[in-house]
């Protein structure tokens, strides 16, 4: 977490990098302040202020956070907000948080010390959750109570301002009929304000509509004023984060937001087993003791193949074809030398991307044991665990590579997604890796390994190979039918009584249990679509890069993929502007972008980070080698170059510590705000605190797919 008071001393290797402006205004006199590139976030342990915390947190952006309710915090006043450093005044955070306009008891010395703050260093003020009243620039409240479910919209002025990044719409949540998950004050501005609402709605019972989000400036101070409550896995909230970031740094911050959206499919060219809605198992598979039922396999067909190349071209994004050769060579052997759905594949090979699965699928970790359900490790004479072996392990991958190339795949040797992440740790029968398997990958010279985020959500280092981390969706790779699918959610998630697994019984803050089982011809459609949609979207929304997998058997028959894929997207797609694409990384790419963060949060957590602006001159010291993420305004360069690349209405990317100093030039549109660089004689601000308090929210459990 990003959350130190104080700012250690740096490495004696860290960089200077320099971010400036044109030198017609770089040059700053001696009374320009400096300004540290660091967020005060002030807490007092509600939802909103976390949620922004964790956007920062998220981004990678350096905050500090105090909690009101700490006895032994420090106390906000002058000499915590601002010092001296060489001659220079230095305001030590360039924005502040709070949980609502003022937070503090009636006649408050830290309140007086904030607004003089604010004043004296042009410092913008979030209040992340605040009573609609005139100390914030608006009327008393049209409305008061539940926003659930309802639309709101960016205004002009919002998306010519922070939000332009977003279509229009900011639909709020309605997940629970009978759960509150959002409460707001709709109000207009006072008379006379300086008040200008960037997202508001309409005003029940009235044809006026009223601000959920603006911009109030008052006594040479800005606040954003927000009006309503939220947690950080809510989407109103994650729609907005960004807007909020960017409105409180004035675009100019350490860290970076993007919204990836990746789908792997495991299995292509070989048959996946298919459930049993009788047995309550999937014949063919460990979870049905041997012998029992009769295996009814499902594989692709060429009509499929068409079919996601034409998908892929209406929805602009590519899928990953994570195949097993043997698939094929065994469907040739049992029918006469044909295999139309590999024929498909390679004539069409270019549309996809295509990583390596190993050749025949097996188990890589120990030797598994299938006489009993659940499975063991098999063992020796000795009680050791047998292991699949090196031998084994390597022939797996190479064998595979060799097959995708003679039909003319393009692969990446450095890729390896093995068969059920197997080879990796897997509880409660594999407590630990194989040993055999980080030699065979130095073998095959295999640099990124996935994994299975729902088992293994850090990523590591298996011998030469990083792990990425995998979300499973949580439609089954043994269903082709919608049917299926259902038939055997409502056997996971209802009780013993009702006939299912009584999994909920065991785990009951699983949050996809069921009171009563889903209809089959309609629940997929009804239940499961919406919920995949929404956990998926969710992770889109924030910024993580980790890829989604389903399987090639949810591609054919029903296609019972797709519309969850398309719920993500043509949600994602009404939401967000043209200049915020969802970005499509192929799994080295992410596995880069994942390492880069965490030697970076490393760094942060570890205080050998600072940032500050100086003027129109921006300096950030970190270790050497560490790629520092930065978010600027459009335009910025680098030696001449552009830098970064353009997203949601401004520029973003990693510029790597080498020990010598780096400069980016920023427009001069981006001109810091003005700031007296000097105590105000005084600042009015309001001492009363804000005595109503606002409705709770009831915080989600974070969903988790199951395998």
């Amino acid at each position: 977490m990003k959350r130190n008071i104080r700012t250690t001393a740096l490495l004696a290797s860290a960089l200077i990098v320099l971010f400036a402006l044109p030198a017609t205004t770089a040059q700053a006199g001696p009374d320009t302040p400096r300004v540290d590139l660091r967020v005060l976030v002030v807490s007092d342990g509600g939802p909103s202020t976390d949620a922004i915390a964790a956007e920062l947190d998220n981004a990678g952006t350096p905050y500090t956070e105090i909690d009101l309710h700490d006895p032994a915090r420090p106390v906000i006043d002058a000499g915590f907000l601002a010092d001296v450093v060489d001659g220079r005044p230095r305001a030590r955070f360039q924005a502040v948080v709070l949980p609502s306009d003022n937070p503090f008891a009636a006649g408050s010395g830290e309140m007086a010390a904030l607004a003089a703050y604010e004043q004296t260093y042009a410092i913008p003020q979030v209040d992340a959750y605040t009573y609609a009243r005139t100390q914030v620039g608006l009327n008393v409240p049209g409305y008061s109570g539940s926003v659930d479910g309802v639309t709101a919209q960016v205004t002009d002025a919002g998306a010519a301002g922070p939000f332009g990044y977003l279509d229009g719409a900011v639909p709020f949540e309605d997940n629970s009929p009978t759960v509150g998950e959002s409460y707001a004050y709709l109000a207009q501005p006072a008379a006379g304000a300086d008040f200008t609402t960037f997202v508001d709605a309409a005003i029940p019972g009235r044809s006026t509509r009223g601000s959920l989000v603006g911009e109030y400036r008052h006594d040479g101070r800005r606040e954003l004023v927000v009006t309503f409550v939220y947690n950080q896995y809510q989407q109103q909230f994650r729609l907005l984060a960004r807007g909020i970031v960017e409105w409180m740094t004035g675009g100019v911050h350490l860290g970076a937001s993007r919204n990836y959206f990746a789908v792997h499919v495991d299995d292509v060219f070989a048959a996946d087993d298919r459930w049993d809605s009788n047995l309550n198992c999937t014949p063919g598979d460990i979870d049905c003791p041997p012998g029992q039922g009769t295996e009814n396999p499902i594989r692709m067909t060429a009509a499929d193949v068409e079919y996601a190349v034409a998908w892929q071209r209406r929805q602009g994004l590519t899928l990953d074809m994570v195949f097993n050769g043997s698939g094929s060579v065994n469907q040739r052997e049992d029918n006469d030398g044909v295999d139309a759905l590999a024929d498909a594949f390679v004539a069409r090979r270019d549309s996809f991307r295509w990583v390596d699965h190993t050749y025949t699928h097996p188990f890589l970790g120990c030797v598994q044991d299938v006489s009993v359900v659940p499975w063991k490790c098999a063992t020796r004479a000795d009680g050791s665990t047998r292991w699949v072996s090196r031998t084994e392990i390597s022939d797996e991958i190479a064998n595979n590579r060799a097959w995708g190339r003679s039909v003319g795949l393009p692969l990446d040797d450095q890729e390896l997604v093995t068969g059920e992440h197997s080879g990796l740790r897997i509880l409660p029968q594999q407590p630990a890796d194989n040993p055999n398997l980080a030699p065979a990958l130095t073998d095959n010279g295999v640099k990124w390994l996935a994994s299975d985020n729902s088992r293994d959500p850090v990523q590591r280092q298996v011998g030469p190979a990083t792990t990425v981390s995998r979300y499973p969706m949580n439609v089954f790779y043994n269903a082709g039918r919608a049917a299926e699918q259902v038939d055997e959610y409502n056997w996971i998630y209802t009780s013993r009584a009702q006939g299912g697994s009584g999994v909920c019984e065991d785990n009951p803050a699983t949050s996809t249990c069921l009171t009563t089982p889903l209809d089959t011809a309609t629940g997929y459609a009804d239940h499961i679509v919406p919920l995949e949609t929404r956990t998926a979207l969710g992770h889109v929304l924030s910024n993580d890069p980790r890829p989604h997998f389903i399987h090639q058997s949810n591609l054919t028959e029903d296609r019972i993929a797709y519309p969850v894929l398309d719920g993500v997207l043509d949600s994602y797609h009404a939401l967000f502007a043209d200049n915020t694409p969802v970005v499509n990384l192929r799994m080295k790419d992410i596995g880069t972008e994942m390492q880069r963060r965490a030697a970076w949060d490393a760094a942060l957590d570890a205080g050998q980070v600072s940032a500050y602006r100086i003027g129109d001159t921006v300096t950030v010291q970190a270790p050497d080698g560490v790629a520092v993420p930065a978010t600027l305004p459009t335009g910025s360069t680098r030696g001449g170059t552009a830098f970064g690349s353009a997203y949601a209405g401004e520029v973003s990317g990693w510029t790597t510590a080498t020990g010598q100093p780096v400069a980016l030039t920023l427009p001069s549109s981006a001109a810091a705000p003005a700031a007296t660089a000097r105590p105000a004689d005084s600042a009015t601000v309001s001492t009363a605190p804000l005595t109503t308090e606002p409705a709770g929210v009831t915080e989600p459990v974070p969903y988790a797919p199951e395998d």
